[in-house]
């Protein structure tokens, strides 16, 4: 297994989205593609069109750091694109055995990060993987997803709830542009771990059971995580306008801090405080059940 049709179809989509003229070349008579020709790139790039024929077509085992930066100019991509190059550059060719088998294992969250978590109850917070599996959440963060939370079978994962769930269309406010959003982190993520055989299986379930997902899969690009602000509506409380802060861990496990939080005197800052309350008013009937099941019953 190797990365060689992820390589050939980005470079393909970031050759077609760009006019020549937008490159600064001439144009001469009627053009049979989108964008720019291989050679053109090529010429742009510094390299011989047999070159960058070669790496179009998947090829991007060996490529020196100075190729990739003249690939990323010629095709005028963003930081997030470039990192992507870099990441599919890097994992070209079979994976060693011994790195498949450390992917494999499932990273876990410490016990002073899920202190963290925890120790934040007036801010929805999650731990969150680059799959975009919610690891951890604290009891604000399971009541703001609620509706997450209450689909067992996205287990937990924010695109399969995004595509899978009705429920996720009224939940994102903006939904095709949160579903960009997580599309374009999970093709970020297989760039990187291309042999990632959990990622791969999201991909192929997303892929088969949602139309969207593959149009937007097929559209090649690519996004990052990191603040934003995310406008959501919930069936208890409405809407809210809330900032996403999100903070890579210090290590190598790839997990994130994901926290929300409203700017002070909103609506949303009611809200939350709200959804607070009617967390908390819930969490205690549900344990005042639990006990009143396990009470022994006397005949």
């Amino acid at each position: 297994m190797d990365n060689r049709d992820a390589v050939s179809a980005f470079l393909r989509s970031r050759r077609d989205r760009i006019t020549p003229g937008q490159a600064g070349l001439p144009v001469y008579g009627q053009r049979r593609v989108p964008g720019l020709r291989r050679g053109e790139v090529a010429t742009l790039a510094g390299v011989s069109v047999e070159y960058y024929t070669r790496l179009e077509r998947g090829n991007l085992q060996g490529v020196s750091d100075s190729v990739l930066d003249a690939l990323a100019r010629a095709l005028r991509l963003d930081a997030t694109e470039r990192m992507y190059l870099y990441d599919l550059a890097r994992a070209a060719g079979p994976a060693p055995a011994a790195r498949t088998r450390q992917r494999r294992s499932r990273p876990t969250v410490r016990p002073s990060v899920a202190r963290i978590v925890a120790g934040m109850p007036g801010l929805p917070a999650f731990v969150m993987n680059n799959r975009l599996d919610a690891l951890v959440a604290n009891p604000l963060g399971r009541a703001l997803y609620a509706e997450l939370y209450a689909d067992a079978a996205t287990g937990g994962n924010v695109a399969r709830f995004a595509f899978l769930t009705p429920a996720a269309r009224r939940f994102y406010t903006d939904w095709e542009h949160m579903a960009r959003f997580a599309v374009g982190a999970l093709r970020v993520e297989a760039g990187r771990n291309p042999h990632d055989p959990e990622l791969t299986r999201l991909i192929g379930e997303l892929s088969t059971r949602s139309d969207e997902f593959r149009v937007m899969w097929g559209s090649q690009d690519v996004h990052v995580f990191r603040d934003s602000t995310k406008r959501l509506h919930h069936p208890f409380v409405g809407d809210l306008e809330l900032d996403q802060e999100t903070m890579n861990l210090p290590d190598d496990s790839g997990l994130s801090l994901l926290v929300y939080s409203a700017a002070p005197g909103t609506p949303a800052e009611d809200a939350l405080t709200l959804l607070a309350n009617w967390s908390a008013t819930t969490g205690e009937a549900a344990r005042e059940q639990q006990v009143e099941r396990d009470q022994p019953r006397h005949p």
